[in-house]
């Protein structure tokens, strides 16, 4: 996982290409801030300097069982102190951590296990058949580590306070050494194991804070609404960097009321959030009830947020949003959308629907099929490249092969770029169908479908049709005491876009469902319209006729 380093024209080619282990930003925090609250749970706060003397001690914990540089260990936890510990623990052994969404299903984890060739588990108590499974499909695992009152493996408190006083250095590493795999969602398959570096980390960390939340210190103060095994992971890893403390809400349930009740306790001043639990912020009764003044960022990610819900939530909120596209294998870093061009009103001067222009030190484009640049508004596939790239999928060539063109990381995005370099992403490739020769963007009557009062949340997509090829298929939520019905949103629709993007059938349901990460994904709604019965739609309106 590492590469040749060439000597520049006239130059010498340094011996290694060595960087900072990211471990040491903790460390950094301890040095500067030692007795400043780093981390709170509930009624539980730990300083910087407690935090870093436990994960030395977990880190010779890890050690004496044998783990070294480059192994990999798998971690199924809830959020928790010990599972960010884990993370610093592993980045200082120069061993990879490999974390897990805690709401996946034990044959789930068990295939995690084996495709990233763990060696060593660490899990929360709460899933005994997660171990159980993933060492009977991965025997490589030979040793685990409970965290809590686990009925298996060593207890990770314990562990800890037998090796507590050992300080442990920090293992020397290169920029393409890895120290995250960063799991995909695996909304169109199996999960691929996307290899984070430190050098890559490093900048990414940078980034955030340059484009994300500028101004960043010590005083500053964020709470965790998403597990921190992915995005909100490389969120909290920013905040270590700028010694800001990190506050979990004590409730295993997301509870919008204690999320807002601990803002104005802590003071939080930022918050990482995806589109579907910004929405859940803004639209709860308690968002009015506490005082929310010192919050300067809510950063969504993981998909593009609908207009009419940007406008809720900068109405309420005011200008506090902060968007930005990106995937895990760039680690968030394509697009960012800041506060100033957040604007509550339409208007000829605001960029409706855009994700945003260029991260700092990354360049995008639109390419068509062959990997040519097309002109401005025309559509295409988003592709990047700069430092946040990923170095690649684990044992994965095919993969890697078919992500990577000239360079060039292509996204599975489609969208377009206007001539000032501000993205639109019209929706993934794969959501995209073609009706009677006609490509259709759902997100396009996505959009307009949400203007509608008195729906809340619209999922499109394109199925199969004798006649057309592929049509469209809506699923609505309407607002809590809302009466629609299909009659109503066709005429709703009618005139606002083309006749042929018109979906055929539109069903209401009480909710959709949603991925471990929070986000709508269409490969959920097409199973659950499966197995509703709703499709074939051709057999379902025989059914009906």
């Amino acid at each position: 996982m590492s590469v040749a380093v060439t000597a520049p024209k006239g130059g010498v080619a340094p011996a290694t290409r060595r960087v900072m282990n990211l471990s040491h930003f903790l460390r950094q925090a301890a040095r500067r801030f030692p007795q400043e609250i780093g981390f709170v749970h509930g009624a539980a706060t730990t300083t910087w300097s407690d935090m870093d003397t436990r994960v030395d001690a977990m880190v010779a914990a890890l050690t004496a069982k044998g783990v070294t540089k480059g192994d990999r260990v798998l971690v199924q936890s809830k959020n928790c102190l010990q599972m960010f510990e884990s993370m610093f623990a592993c980045f200082r052994i120069g061993a990879v951590w490999v974390p897990t969404n805690f709401r996946q299903t034990p044959d789930e984890v068990a295939y995690l296990a084996k495709a990233s060739g763990a060696t060593l588990m660490i899990c929360h108590a709460d899933f005994p058949e997660h171990v159980k499974v993933a060492q009977a499909e991965s025997p490589a695992i030979a040793q685990v580590i409970g965290i809590g009152n686990a009925p298996f493996g060593e207890d990770y408190d314990a562990l800890v306070a037998a090796h507590l006083g050992t300080t442990a250095p920090a293992a020397d590493v290169e920029y393409d050494d890895p120290c995250w795999f960063f799991f995909t969602s695996g909304t169109t398959g199996r999960p691929k194991a996307a290899v984070l570096t430190h050098g890559q980390m490093a900048f990414v960390v940078t980034n955030h804070l340059c484009d994300l939340m500028p101004g960043t210190t010590q005083n500053d103060a964020s709470v965790v609404v998403a597990p921190l095994s992915h995005g909100a992971g490389i969120h909290q890893l920013v905040q270590t960097a700028r010694a800001v403390k990190t506050i979990l809400p004590p409730s295993e349930r997301f509870d919008v009321a204690e999320v807002w009740g601990l803002v104005e306790k802590w003071k939080v001043t930022n918050i990482f959030t995806v589109p579907t639990i910004t929405k859940m912020l803004v639209e709860h009764p308690s968002v009015n009830q506490f005082d929310r003044s010192s919050l300067r960022y809510v950063i969504y990610a993981g998909a593009p947020m609908y207009r009419e819900d940007q406008k809720r939530a900068l109405n309420t909120l005011g200008k506090v949003l902060v968007q930005y596209f990106g995937l895990g294998e760039v680690t968030g870093n394509i697009t960012v959308l800041p506060p100033a061009l957040h604007e509550p009103d339409d208007g000829p001067h605001v960029k409706v629907g855009t994700c945003g222009f260029e991260r700092t030190g990354m360049q995008v484009q639109i390419q068509d099929d062959s990997g040519n640049e097309v002109a401005p508004f025309e559509t295409g596939e988003l592709c990047v490249c700069g430092p946040a790239v990923f170095a690649g999928y684990y044992e994965n060539p095919e993969a890697n092969a078919k992500s990577f063109r000239n360079g060039w990381f292509r996204t599975g995005d489609l969208g377009h770029m206007d001539e000032q370099g501000f993205f639109y992403i019209t929706g993934r490739a794969s959501d995209m169908y073609i009706s009677g020769g006609s490509n259709v963007y759902p997100r396009e009557v996505e959009e307009k479908l949400l203007a509608h009062p008195a729906l809340v949340e619209v999922a499109i997509l394109g199925v199969p049709d004798p006649m057309w090829g592929e049509v469209g298929v809506a699923v609505c939520v309407a607002r809590e005491g809302a009466q629609v019905n299909e009659a109503e949103i066709a005429a709703f629709l009618d005139g606002k876009v083309s006749r042929y993007k018109l979906p055929k059938r539109v069903f209401f349901w009480d909710a959709l469902p949603k991925s471990a990460y929070g986000k709508i994904t269409k490969k959920m709604v097409r199973e659950a319209l499966e197995e509703r019965g709703l499709l074939p739609l051709d057999k379902q309106m025989e059914k009906s006729a």
